[in-house]
């Protein structure tokens, strides 16, 4: 296994470990014939101090054989985002990383993601240790509450640090289901709930990318008052299409990425 595989597998055991769901589902294709289970891609989410922003955590990948791709803006969310893909390997997952315009929220929401970045050891900053090394402060439920008013994501961001918030299947890939839709039937079949902001299935052929993700699932999280069930993460389905000139389309669409972000919301859950 080379070192970018070790990276991603790390990354992948932490995330089934945490969402004990995505793992069930995980097993839940392998059960229906699915031997070779490909991701699409991978997602982190970060704050926009420049410690600890896309592009320092995009410099990890760059120095694993990756390269910048494409950028999008998220105004209603208050996030920017790129995604990154390996230069020679198209086998490997691509890489999804937004952060949070904390410039642009209170001075709460500031002052609190400077206090988490500020706990972080110089040492861990500059190692790619960092995108799976979850949070490095105590969590207080009640900072936990003020921030999830003004923003799911930073709330998130509070409780679970750094690891991946999601994996994603590429359907493409799949032998036993043909498409997003499919997918979505077996999942509600199994008692599973879907993201439906925006529809179910976000995207169409025509935009050369249909997504679909579960809801994020609670797990309990100890925080200084006590043990509370928070929602963690989701697992994301994505089928792409070839453009005219037949080559498989790579990037992401920000209108559908943008109602993806909402399977962590608690309101919708």
């Amino acid at each position: 296994m080379n070192k970018i595989e070790q990276v991603f597998d790390k990354l992948w055991q932490q995330y089934t470990e945490e969402s004990p769901e995505a793992l069930k589902i995980y097993n839940l294709f392998k059960e229906n014939g699915e031997d070779n289970i490909v991701n699409d891609h991978v997602a982190f989410r970060t704050f926009d101090d420049p410690r600890v922003d896309v592009d320092t955590l995009g410099k990890f990948f760059i120095e694993l054989g990756y390269e910048e791709k494409g950028d999008y803006h998220f105004p209603v969310k208050k996030l920017y985002a790129k995604h990154y893909e390996h230069k020679s390997d198209a086998t490997m997952p691509k890489v999804f990383i937004s952060h949070l315009l904390t410039k642009e929220f209170s001075a709460l929401v500031q002052e609190q993601a400077k206090a988490c970045v500020d706990q972080i050891a110089t040492s861990e900053l500059n190692s790619i240790g960092l995108l799976s090394s979850g949070v490095h402060w105590d969590l207080d439920y009640d900072v936990y509450q003020k921030l999830l008013a003004e923003s799911e994501y930073a709330a998130w961001m509070y409780v679970f640090g750094f690891r991946a918030n999601h994996f994603t299947v590429f359907v493409n890939h799949l032998k036993t289901f043909k498409s997003v839709e499919e997918i979505n039937q077996f999942l509600k079949a199994k008692g599973l709930t879907l993201n439906s902001s925006g529809g179910e299935i976000k995207g169409t052929p025509a935009e050369l990318l249909e997504q679909s993700s579960t809801m994020a699932n609670k797990v309990p999280v100890k925080f200084r008052q006590g043990t509370f069930e928070v929602l963690n993460s989701y697992y994301e389905f994505a089928r792409r299409y070839p453009d005219a000139s037949g080559k498989l389309y790579t990037g992401f669409i920000a209108a559908s990425a943008d109602k993806i972000f909402e399977s962590t919301n608690v309101g919708t859950k």
